[in-house]
């Protein structure tokens, strides 16, 4: 079946291409179509010869997190933006050749070509796709790689956009052509969904974040007039769009925020964005301006109902969003300046950068976050250049399509801890070849360089290997994973290691820092984790306290009680004998009257 013929088309090219991430104006009015003569229907002109589907994929699928490899980078290069020469585009060429292919959608290739030669940027790297559209945001129409039993065939998933621009919609179909990818659109009953790139992000481990945006354009809130006069819109309950969402992209955790009261796209990668599996990077604004409360209020909703793919709180790290030039914010007529809306491209990360007092910020809060990788920054907002001004900057014009045999390396950063002796590091490694080989590498001292030690895979997936060394606090671990699959594909975590690592801290036992906040004053760490016989579970606590440990599986239920009764001040060790057990996934929970404390174990 062609794609869902409801979206008005705008009278010309030229005009469409500098349409804003909101609605223009007349984009909803009926009559719209009949007012510009428009009596075509750009889908069935649709020549495309890939493989599209309409009913979700027959094998389980894993959407692919940001931070994963991926071998191409999708632009539209479209003009009209107020952007002086291009150079936003340009820019993201120049920073992204070096890391991947990109893939422009154009209207002219020799122009664009001409246009980056001309300024000294290499094109070997660069495809370009002629084909028609409508604008630059091609986040929220553009494909989503989506992997079949998590490391297996890429496909291409494409939802109906939520705007009236059927051009644009027909552009993920070409990607899937030129890579030869099989496509799964979302855009016949009962799987028919309306969803943007922009208001989708994903852990790559099942758990994904969107606004009640996704609500609102499922339950009857958008709708469009058709080429037949008709008006048609998704109708779905939320378990509804859950399912769809599990089916088409793998997607089991769904988390969903308020919106914001000034963002008119209710887009989520306007104010956060995940970093890693564990880790959310959020807009801050000053004390009760602009959308700073209700995101506050988000944020506080998460860590109070949802927790990562490995059980853990989730990490935040705030970075300041900056106003205008003469100091308003958006609730107070600013535009949505953001440093939340990046985009990963291998070992680089683009920024949207604005001012250099705010960037400055900006840019030491992302190396802090993510050392190792190269922090570009690329001005969306300077005089000739305001791009931030169409509600959108440098995620909402890229996309990307993820390798077609990903080495997945997926890892749980290690905790700061007290000096244990022990310091087990583990992860799910996997390759649809198969992995020969995965080590570790450590150090104390950067300068010095990093001991390495041979991982262990100790059953399916999980490889494991332990430091046994007397560490002494106070002191910094910095690690990194390099796995080689029996194809000799290899490839590390993070990234760009070794310049990139994971580390945690030792901590002397009288020094309170290890503890985040006045909440939560108990750590608790498990080793060895994957495990098959026994496990020690280490509990610091800053005082004495009541407390109890249970062991349940993945559904909650209690399995095994492990402790209930006080907990000394300082170090607390348990050991469970785990060999009964079956294999899979369980949770450890502490109660105490400080807090409540879940960590995965994995039983293998």
């Amino acid at each position: 079946m062609q794609k869902i013929l409801f979206f008005l088309l705008f009278s010309s090219f030229a005009f469409a291409q500098h349409l804003p991430k909101h609605f223009a104006p007349a984009e909803r009015k009926k009559g719209f179509l009949k007012s510009l003569g428009i009596t075509e229907n750009p889908y069935l002109k649709n020549t495309t010869s890939a493989n599209i589907f309409t009913t979700p994929p027959t094998d389980e699928v894993r959407t692919m997190a940001e931070w994963e490899e991926i071998q191409a980078l999708t632009i539209t290069w479209s003009t009209g933006y107020n952007i002086s020469e291009e150079s936003i585009l340009s820019q993201i060429v120049e920073n992204s050749v070096q890391e991947c292919q990109v893939i422009i959608i154009c209207e002219e290739e020799s122009e664009v070509e001409s246009y980056l030669l001309n300024r000294g940027i290499s094109t070997d790297n660069i495809t370009y796709i002629k084909t028609n559209f409508n604008n630059i945001w091609i986040r929220d129409y553009g494909q989503n790689t989506v992997y079949k039993n998590d490391v297996g065939e890429p496909i291409l998933v494409d939802w109906i956009y939520n705007r009236n621009r059927p051009y644009d919609d027909l552009v993920p179909e070409k990607i899937a052509e030129y890579f030869n990818m099989n496509m799964h659109n979302t855009t016949q009953a009962p799987w028919d969904l309306m969803a943007t790139g922009g208001n989708f992000m994903s852990d790559g481990m099942g758990t994904a974040f969107s606004s009640e945006l996704i609500i609102d354009e499922n339950s009857g809130g958008y709708a469009w007039e058709g080429f037949d006069g008709d008006v048609y819109y998704p109708n779905h309950s939320l378990e509804e769009i859950n399912n769809i969402l599990e089916e088409f992209m793998g997607i089991e955790n769904y988390i969903i925020m308020e919106n914001l009261p000034y963002d008119g796209i209710h887009h989520i990668d306007m104010h956060m964005k995940l970093l890693n599996e564990e880790t959310l990077l959020i807009a801050e604004y000053p004390e009760g301006v602009a959308d700073g409360p209700q995101i506050e209020a988000n944020i506080q909703y998460i860590l109070e109902n949802y927790n990562s793919a490995f059980g853990t709180p989730f990490n935040i790290i705030r970075i300041p969003s900056p106003p205008s030039s003469t100091g308003n914010y958006p609730d107070d007529n600013g535009y949505y300046r953001t440093y939340t809306n990046s985009v990963f491209v291998n070992n680089t990360v683009l920024v949207p950068f604005y001012r250099t007092e705010y960037d400055t910020i900006a840019q030491r809060i992302y190396e802090q976050a993510l050392p190792g990788y190269n922090i570009v920054g690329i001005d969306v907002d300077n005089q000739g250049e305001n791009l931030i001004s169409y509600s959108g900057a440098i995620h909402c014009i890229t996309h990307s399509v993820g390798v077609n045999e990903p080495l997945l390396i997926q890892h749980q950063e290690l905790e700061d801890s007290y000096p244990i002796n022990q310091y087990n590091i583990s992860a799910s490694i996997q390759h649809q070849s198969g992995v020969s080989s995965a080590n570790l590498f450590w150090t104390t001292n950067l300068e010095k360089g990093y001991q390495m030690l041979s991982m262990i895979n100790t059953e399916g997936n999980n490889w494991s290997a332990i430091i046994e060394e007397n560490i002494s606090a106070p002191n910094t671990v910095y690690y990194y994973i390099k796995a080689t699959a029996n194809s000799g594909k290899t490839i590390t975590r993070p990234l760009p290691a070794p310049d990139g690592y994971f580390k945690f801290k030792i901590i002397e036992e009288n020094n309170t820092s290890l503890f985040h906040n006045n909440i939560n004053k108990i750590d608790v760490s498990i080793y060895p984790n994957p495990a098959s016989n026994t496990v020690c579970v280490a509990v610091n606590c800053l005082k004495s306290c009541e407390g109890k440990i249970i062991l349940t599986d993945i559904l909650g239920k209690e399995i095994a009680l492990v402790f209930d009764g006080n907990l000394k001040n300082g170090l607390n060790q348990f050991f469970i004998d785990i060999k009964e057990f079956e294999h899979g996934i369980y949770f450890l929970v502490l109660n105490s009257e400080q807090s409540q404390i879940r960590r995965r174990l994995i039983i293998q």
